[in-house]
């Protein structure tokens, strides 16, 4: 049986998320799953390096499936966009090894989380960014986030409830930058808890909006406290970048 991977695109601001539901069928997963066993004439289950929530994007999300399908990479990659509707794309398809787990031999990822710090609105990041109006401090939130780089218990910085599987993570860097009124959240780190970075942007852009000191991130990580953190930033503003694998 052959094993196929795909590199796929989204927009999810339609989507409930990357996984499949039993009683929602809006899903990134459930939508290719479709195609798939589609065009293959057989069940296909497709397995996702992990799951983005309801209104988050992605540039690079993997996945792959096994098949008895005898189409030719090149074949295949047609028939899916033909059929894909616009706001899902995939990017590449190739034969993987045997072995290949997109999920399980995933060894780190990135995201960016975008922020349009401006008073005026702008039509053309509505989707893909949140849009702050006071003035954020640049060089308070890089501070902060030195803090969070690093191997860490993330407890405080998740929705997950309490469950018996370990909740530290490594963050190995947190990059700000700023493109005019655009500021690019990048997040690079081995694995993150669900809503992690979420949590971890509605931290950091309190102490942009000098609500929290920069230098209270220690305490807060420390505290293992969900409450004692930041808010749960909107989804629209995050975007699976890249996976990557050994």
């Amino acid at each position: 049986m052959r094993n196929i991977r795909l590199l796929v695109q989204y927009e999810g601001t339609r989507y409930l998320g990357w996984q499949r539901q039993k009683h929602a069928g809006n899903t990134i997963q459930g939508r290719l799953e479709t195609l798939l066993s589609r065009m293959c004439g057989e069940e296909v289950e497709l397995i996702g390096s992990g799951r983005t929530d309801a209104g988050v994007h992605a540039a690079g999300q993997v996945c792959n499936f096994h098949t008895n399908c005898t189409m030719s990479p090149e074949e295949m990659l047609v028939y899916i966009n033909r059929y894909l509707p616009e706001d899902i794309a995939v990017k590449e398809v190739s034969e993987a090894g045997p072995r290949f787990h997109s999920r399980l031999n995933a060894r780190g990822k990135r995201y960016c989380y975008r922020v349009l710090n401006s008073a005026a609105p702008d039509v053309f990041w509505r989707r893909y960014a949140l849009q702050v109006h006071g003035k954020l401090d640049v060089e308070g939130m890089r501070l902060a986030a030195s803090y969070l780089e690093g191997e860490h218990d993330f407890k405080a910085f998740t929705s997950a409830k309490k469950g018996k599987k370990s909740t530290v993570r490594r963050i190995d860097s947190i990059a700000i930058e700023t493109d005019g009124e655009l500021l690019n959240f990048t997040f690079t780190g081995n694995g993150f808890l669900h809503h992690m970075i979420r949590i971890l942007m509605g931290t950091l852009l309190e102490v942009g909006s000098g609500k929290r000191a920069a230098d209270s991130i220690p305490g807060l990580i420390a505290s293992g406290s969900r409450r004692q953190a930041g808010e749960l930033a909107p989804a629209k503003g995050l975007t699976l970048i890249e996976i990557y694998y050994s």
